[in-house]
């Protein structure tokens, strides 16, 4: 556990870890419960003003050139010769819960005691917590569509959890109030983009965990399982004895005034 940026990892990965945690204690969290609190979840079938917005081959060539005029960097978008065209976003991962990486360890295949030039690799997952402030850009095209952006990041961070895990929204700032709405599969980032701007207050891109309302528990492999079983297991422990606790503070109290 890193006392700067809170990254928790394994004490056997500890070695493999590579992270800028010069920023000060606390300033991540503070940002977060922050915007939490002004955050304000909208329906993937609420379409945006730009998701409505129809444009032309003329349309298209005149707001890239407009969208490349007020960028400060190289990230352009370019129009192709069929009428698509390609470009950056840049997308911010706000993951709560861990992701899980493929780990190999390589192990003799013959009897302990008697080494051999043969090994066979065993293949293992290893979990972890992204670090807060995660930020991946991505150079796609105006067909690409928000879940193969979401296949896209994940091969990037070679994240082997299923896909429908993760879901893309849209982030926008208006009156004080942030507003976030999840993209549905078929719509396409780079088109949002183009049509909001660079602004990063006008539209943002988040990838947060697939939050439906009820737990698609096939999403989940069997180890993944187990292991929230028992947490589940080390939480009602924890609740009964928090419980059993305040009672018996409750009946000493009682037996005090008597």
């Amino acid at each position: 556990l890193s006392p700067d940026c809170s990254f928790t990892c394994h004490y056997r990965c500890r070695a493999l870890v590579r992270l800028d945690c010069s920023g000060p204690p606390g300033t991540g969290d503070e940002d977060d419960g922050t915007e939490q609190a002004l955050e304000k979840d909208t329906n993937v079938d609420e379409p945006s003003e730009w998701e409505k917005t129809e444009l032309d081959q003329v349309q298209v060539e005149q707001r890239i050139k407009e969208y490349n005029s007020q960028i400060n960097s190289n990230l352009f978008m370019s129009l192709n010769k069929d009428g698509s065209y390609t470009g950056f976003i840049k997308v911010h991962l706000k993951l709560v819960r861990p992701v899980s990486v493929p780990a190999t360890k390589r192990i003799p295949s013959v009897q302990a005691g008697r080494p051999g030039p043969r090994t066979q690799g065993v293949k293992r997952r290893t979990s972890f917590y992204l670090p807060k402030g995660t930020v991946k850009h991505l150079h796609i095209f105006s067909h690409t569509r928000a879940s193969e952006v979401i296949d896209a990041l994940l091969r990037k961070f070679t994240v082997v959890d299923n896909p429908r895990k993760f879901a893309l929204f849209e982030r926008s700032e208006k009156d004080e109030q942030v507003y976030l709405r999840k993209l549905a599969d078929e719509e396409q980032p780079l088109r949002l983009r183009l049509l909001a701007g660079p602004s990063e207050k006008v539209l943002s891109f988040v990838l947060k965990e697939n939050e439906t309302g009820e737990v698609n528990w096939d999403a989940f492999t069997l180890p993944e399982l187990h292991n929230f079983l028992r947490i589940l297991q080390r939480e009602e422990e924890e609740h009964v004895r928090r419980l059993r606790h305040r009672y018996a503070r409750c009946r000493q109290k009682m037996q005090e005034a008597l």
